[in-house]
């Protein structure tokens, strides 16, 4: 099998000569400074606000021109050219317009071209030649590497220097050769990005970010709870379905539902018009930029409520066939008493506020009635059906996990479930009790499983599915039970809460954190736990840099829902050669105040943690494969050259 494997490779490399220059030229990348990892969370549909955090590189694109041309340029200027290399195609009409004439405009694009030079041989200075003309926009290779590499020793090729620039300006080329360097600058700048959860939800455009990330040239994904939950649905699990189309209604954004992935909702509506009104606690959320009508508000307090009651009714069979799932304490619709309009939970009984039981039998309250059934099987029957979402969720399957372990730190979304004592908390699945690592190898186990076979749609792999977004051992919950029922219906905002794992308090202790890293086989000393999922209160003087360094939690509120309690708008996460930095932002407005302000909206840094040494590619993952690579081409030299 070795000899079949080294064949194989030989038709890639036919002579020692190839052989032995890439050995050279990977030995050599591994001495390379590591590139920049860029490390964002909860994006919760916030296209604008993402988008501008990927262009700005977290503030790394003005760092370096800074870094270039500090000598040269003012700060207004420093300003006005990172927002070209944000947005070029918008910022060159806006500088263009301020010229007179065209011989102001050509004057201006031989220093922009020279400076856009500058600045991406500046920042590829730790990248290999071959890596370099893979960013560079194809249309323009020859002429950028003549560019990047001349030289002007002799003052021989001046005149052809020059002549190649003045070419490209009278040939009209001038725009599409700056905006080709500037997204090669953003390109260069970030070598990788982590997206460390929940994509999905709350937010209008969580479809662009994905269609950003499948072009993203390398990216990773650590699975949220809302991700959860859409590739659920898309597996086959009609109570995800329930879920996300109730959340969408809640937030106003059922246009993502019907217009973006083509799901039909009229049967919802008409089911919805039929049985239910006008009820307040299930109006939807207002969004400050977007106005609905009255007839739009009543349309979706209606659906809200109409999957709402499909949803309570679906999680009944998964609860009483899963015992192992402890969850019959949210057998809510059992637990109501239908005359008095009131339910007992944990031995207290509450009145019951803004009802909306008419399709419950309370003989048996979890059963479906038949246009109930049809409804939530068309729905589902168009899910699977939907080309776009399909792509976005096989996307997310390729390149998601649970968790990954990358350059020495953990990733993951939410949590470890661990007990008050910090030990990892067991959950029996099938006779067999799991726990950390394991716990959260065979959730990820079962998710692929589901998502492979989306026909079998009662089976545990898709009942575990929606366990993730919702059980007390799920490691993207990380609380004791999901307490939607009661914040519909009661008042009494006790029965509101939400426990939630220790994890959350006990990460605070640099122990516990060594002790998980250990669990993930993770060199505590130098590794970091990179969480998301839980906004920090900022505002409240909460701090997201935790355990002396060793937790960094990333999600600081890139969701305007959480912005008023968080107080920024999200902080993302720089990990270089030369050790990380936090990033905190300020909530963004719109691309038109930076085009016309330059307002970054970035706040501060705060150095995480910092390399003794610069770390460089041998330590990485990337390294790692490229060991592995180097290991069987010297192989294949003593096998097939040097015997």
């Amino acid at each position: 099998m070795k000899n079949k494997f080294l064949d194989l490779l030989a038709q890639r490399y036919e002579s020692e000569e190839k052989v032995v220059t890439e050995i050279i030229n990977l030995e050599a990348i591994l001495d390379l400074p590591k590139g920049t990892e860029h490390f964002v969370s909860d994006l919760h549909g916030e296209y604008q606000a993402f988008q501008h955090v990927l262009r700005n590189g977290s503030g790394k694109v003005k760092e370096k021109i800074r870094d270039r041309f500090s000598n040269e340029l003012s700060e207004e200027e420093i300003t006005e050219f990172a927002t070209l290399v944000y947005y070029p195609e918008e910022k060159l009409q806006l500088i263009k317009s301020h010229f007179a004439n065209k011989k102001e405009i050509n004057g201006w694009y031989i220093k922009k071209i020279e400076h856009l030079i500058q600045l991406v041989s500046y920042a590829s200075s730790k990248y290999t030649r071959s890596k370099l003309r893979k960013a560079l926009p194809k249309q323009f290779v020859y002429i950028i590497e003549e560019l990047l590499y001349k030289t002007d020793d002799y003052t021989n090729k001046k005149p052809y220097y020059k002549k190649i620039v003045e070419q490209v300006i009278s040939l009209d080329q001038a725009d599409e050769l700056i905006i080709g360097l500037a997204y090669t600058t953003q390109r260069l700048v970030v070598d990788h990005l982590h997206v460390v959860g929940d994509i999905y939800d709350r937010g209008p455009e969580p479809d662009k970010i994905m269609d950003t990330l499948i072009n993203y040239h390398s990216v990773d994904v650590q699975w949220g709870n809302h991700d959860v939950l859409w590739l659920g649905a898309f597996a086959g699990s009609k109570v995800c379905l329930a879920n996300i189309i109730r959340i969408c209604a809640r937030y106003d954004n059922l246009d993502i539902i019907e217009d973006v992935y083509g799901i039909n909702l009229r049967p919802l509506l008409n089911l919805a018009e039929k049985y239910y009104e006008d009820n307040p606690a299930f109006r939807p959320k207002r969004h400050s930029n977007k106005k609905i009508s009255e007839q739009e508000q009543s349309q979706i307090t209606k659906i809200h409520q109409a999957i709402a009651m499909i949803q309570f009714k679906l999680e009944s069979p998964i609860i009483k066939r899963r015992p192992n799932f402890n969850m019959e304490k949210r057998l809510v619709l059992e637990k109501v008493n239908y005359e008095k309009n009131e339910i007992t939970l944990r031995g207290e009984t509450y009145p019951l506020d803004n009802t909306c039981f008419a399709t419950v039998n309370p003989e048996e309250p979890d059963q479906l009635l038949e246009e109930e059934q049809q409804v939530i099987d068309k729905l589902l029957f168009s899910v699977r059906h939907s080309e776009k979402l399909g792509r976005h969720m096989r996307f997310l399957m390729k390149k998601g996990s649970l968790y990954l372990k990358y350059n020495g730190n953990l990733l993951i979304h939410g949590c470890i479930p661990i007990d008050e004592q910090g030990n990892m908390e067991e959950m029996k699945i099938e006779n067999k009790s799991y726990a950390g690592r394991e716990l959260l190898d065979i959730f990820e186990h079962y998710l692929r499983y589901s998502f492979a076979h989306p026909e079998e749609t009662d089976d545990l792999a898709t009942d575990m599915v929606w366990y993730l977004w919702t059980g007390e051992h799920s490691s993207l919950f990380g609380k004791r039970e999901m307490t939607t029922f009661e914040r519909y219906f009661i008042t009494d905002k006790k029965t509101h809460k939400e426990v939630k794992n220790p994890y959350y308090y006990m990460r605070e202790n640099e122990e516990i954190c060594h002790k998980i890293l250990k669990e993930f086989e993770l060199d505590p000393m130098h590794g970091h736990i990179i969480n998301g999922h839980t906004p920090v209160k900022e505002i409240e003087g909460e701090n997201p840099i935790k355990a002396n360094g060793k937790i960094v939690v990333i999600d600081g509120g890139f969701s305007k829902a959480y912005q008023p309690t968080t107080g920024i708008a999200g902080y993302t996460l720089l990990y270089n050669s030369y050790g990380m930095q936090l990033v905190a932002h300020k909530h963004f407005n719109s691309k038109q105040e930076v085009l016309h302000n330059g307002n970054d909206v970035l706040s501060v840094k705060r150095l995480v943690d910092k390399e003794l040494k610069r770390k460089k590619v041998r330590e990485t993952n990337v390294g790692e494969s490229l060991l592995q690579e180097i290991s069987m081409l010297k192989g294949l030299l003593k096998y097939r050259y040097m015997k």
